[in-house]
């Protein structure tokens, strides 16, 4: 069992349909089941993926993606702490702040992996994080 944290667009891609990335997203979620790993995820992912259901007035999008993530996922907050682990973070200014939040999280919950689909992250070592990878690269 591993601790798994995933960045917002895999759950974009989970949710609606984005055609290879979707499939890439949805297999890599079974196997985690498969392999009754954990998932993670921020509260900045929730707030960030509600933005296109707020824009488009859209429940049941926002019911979908809610239930996803509340109830498939732990939900790491950003607190005190985090919030020292970020600054730590930054100090990469090529880390841009929301993906800065999101790192922080992971870390503050010692996650085994955190999959994101910027390539970019992937090349990045983080404290409490033991591997960074991106979606296409994913080997679970």
């Amino acid at each position: 069992m591993s601790r798994v944290f995933w960045d917002t667009n895999l759950f974009i891609y989970l949710i609606e349909d984005y055609g290879h990335l979707s499939e890439r997203a949805v297999a890599l979620r079974k196997r985690m089941l498969s392999r009754s790993d954990q998932l993670y995820t921020s509260a900045l992912t929730l707030g960030e993926v509600l933005v296109k259901p707020a824009e488009a007035g859209s429940e049941h999008l926002r019911q979908k993606y809610e239930a996803a993530i509340v109830t498939g996922s732990i939900v790491i907050p950003f607190s005190v702490e985090t919030a020292r682990i970020y600054a730590s973070i930054r100090r990469d200014r090529d880390i841009r702040p929301p993906d800065a939040i999101q790192l922080a999280c992971a870390a503050h919950a010692r996650v085994d992996l955190f999959i994101t689909n910027d390539e970019r992250l992937s090349e990045k070592t983080i404290p409490g994080i033991q591997f960074v990878t991106s979606l296409s690269t994913s080997f679970l």
